[in-house]
């Protein structure tokens, strides 16, 4: 069975060790490379809510995929009874890559949250 590599990301957010943030980063250029969601499931109507923890872990893994170096503004509502779960979380945030020293010398620009619409990149509201 192949075996996951290990990789050291730039910025890790501390408290839940991936590199998943509730704010923008502006200390470091990035440029954004899209929008990942998720929907994290209840087991049974008994079980507790997802942590934040386990939400963080889901839209990192969705970040990770599209090759991010991190996921910012990331958000989550409350867990709601559908059809088809005991409760669905829905959660969501920003997938970003940073730039290169080499894009930074060239002069260019990086991207911030202030006036970014994740609905008009996926038409899901987040």
């Amino acid at each position: 069975m192949a075996k996951k590599k290990d990789v050291t990301y730039v910025m890790v957010n501390e408290e839940m060790g991936v590199p998943v943030f509730p704010y923008d980063i502006t200390d470091k250029p990035y440029k954004i490379i899209g929008v990942v969601t998720a929907g994290v499931r209840k087991a049974t109507i008994f079980s507790k809510e997802p942590s934040q923890q386990k939400i963080y872990n889901e839209i990192w893994e969705r970040g990770e995929k599209l090759g991010a170096d991190a996921v910012i503004g990331a958000k989550y509502g409350d867990s709601h009874v559908t059809a088809l779960s005991w409760g669905n979380t829905k959660a969501g945030g920003v997938a970003i890559k940073f730039l290169t020293a080499e894009e930074i010398a060239a002069g260019t620009k990086g991207d911030t949250l202030e006036g970014f619409d994740p609905e008009a990149w996926t038409g899901k509201k987040m």
